[in-house]
């Protein structure tokens, strides 16, 4: 289905209490709470911005403000398209019914606009559609969540009934009373290709970015902030974004952030039989939601790597430093017989797993906006577990708020101003 037209001609939205920000090559600076503050000092400083991590978010980040002409630095304590965050794993999901809430479907749709701009000019494949199933009884969330936002976006999706699911799907085994919301557009995102692409386009136009450079502090200065490294570097710039991922809380830890991160573990099967029903066309990607603790969701088997499957959401809560990256047995088979109950013939031979991390708001959904005490530090974080599919646009909103103060998205759900007790 085409995407719908992206229109920047709306009215940039209030953003967390800001009225506006002057230029700091100006002669004042509009802090979100009303006061105004002179620059008497102001001068050119050596970056427009610096981002902080150059993961999914960071990446995208820095793409796009390069990519408007500023001068940018991006600094990353590990390599390029580590595996030691939240963006790896091989694939990732993108999707248009957005269960969680109708307010994401149009940053999603701007989103697939943004990816496939981002591969036409790639060396990789970035989105694979395969189709998506949304499957449960009529009445759980999953299912009535993906139907609110069809509805409310008049998004093309179908409402398939048991037989009909296993019918066109036949590795499937649908309950009786299982329903699934389909949708053509949804697909894969190759997420390890995606940070590629971002960075090798910010690269080309002109932004500096290190990696294993770790930043151990920040701090703000008559013209903008100034950030230095473990290796004692200091560099200072007009702007900071902090896409710090898992580390957020404690790369802005004046704020005390309710964040908790949380540990997932993503696993990989081989099919026991009929390996040719298990790629697509024949499987979409999937999220089941048969009233478990956690729901499950997958993938279809791609090149001989087996099939991705994975509960959403563990409630093991850890911290970047201690993450446990050891998977138990028992972890392995809670997996494989939820995926067997759905699929019997895909658990088959367990192929691998590996740990990542969730950084979860109270809410379940984003940080995004303007640091409550600082006027020239923005924060992208917080995506719990469902934000990798938005890099590209997330990405787009930082740079207009950067460049223009403002997003010409709707982001009032993100905004960090709906924290504002836990930094009182």
């Amino acid at each position: 289905m085409p995407v719908a037209p992206h229109d920047r001609r709306q009215t940039p939205l209030r953003v967390g209490g800001l009225i506006h920000k002057e230029s700091l090559h100006g002669l004042i600076v509009r802090h979100a709470f009303g006061k105004v503050y002179p620059n008497l000092n102001a001068k050119p400083s050596m970056y427009d911005a610096i981002v902080l991590g150059l993961g999914g978010m960071g990446s995208a980040a820095v793409m796009h403000l390069a990519d408007r002409g500023k001068r940018v630095l991006g600094l990353e304590q590990f390599t390029l398209a580590h595996d030691r965050g939240s963006s790896h794993g091989n694939t990732r999901m993108i999707r248009q019914a957005y269960y969680e809430d109708p307010a994401y479907v149009p940053l999603v749709l701007r989103a697939y606009e943004l990816w496939m701009e981002l591969e036409n000019n790639a060396e990789e494949q970035l989105l694979m559609r395969t189709g998506g199933l949304m499957v449960g009884r009529m009445e759980s969330e999953l299912v009535q969540g993906s139907l609110r936002s069809a509805r409310e976006h008049n998004l093309k999706h179908e409402l398939l009934e048991a037989n009909e699911i296993v019918r066109r799907f036949p590795a499937t085994a649908p309950r009786q009373n299982d329903v699934a919301v389909f949708e053509e557009p949804a697909g894969i995102l190759f997420p390890e290709a995606c940070i590629r692409a971002h960075v090798q386009r910010a690269q080309s136009k002109g932004a500096e970015l290190r990696f294993q450079t770790e930043a151990k502090s920040w701090e703000a200065t008559p013209i903008g902030v100034a950030v230095t490294t473990a290796d004692g570097e200091r560099f200072e710039a007009e702007q900071l974004v902090i896409c710090a991922g898992a580390w957020l809380a404690n790369v802005a830890s004046d704020l005390n952030l309710p964040l908790r991160v949380e540990r997932n573990v993503m696993h990989w099967f081989q099919p026991r039989v009929h390996p040719d029903v298990f790629g697509p066309p024949k499987l979409p990607v999937y999220i089941v939601d048969h009233n478990q603790k956690f729901m499950l969701y997958g993938f279809p088997s791609l090149g001989g790597t087996g099939l991705k499957a994975a509960f959403h959401h563990s409630e093991i809560y850890t911290t970047p430093q201690e993450l446990d990256r050891t998977v138990s047995e028992n972890e392995v088979e809670a997996v494989r017989q939820t995926l067997a109950d759905w699929m019997p013939a895909a658990a088959g031979k367990h192929v691998a797993s590996v740990a990542c991390m969730y950084t979860l708001t109270p809410d379940l959904h984003f940080l995004i906006g303007r640091h409550p005490h600082e006027a020239n530090v923005w924060l992208a974080g917080g995506f719990s577990g469902h934000g990798f599919k938005f890099c590209s646009v997330v990405g787009e909103i930082i740079a207009d708020l950067i460049i223009e103060g403002v997003s010409f998205h709707d982001i009032r759900l993100f905004d960090p101003a709906r924290f504002v007790d836990h930094w009182t």
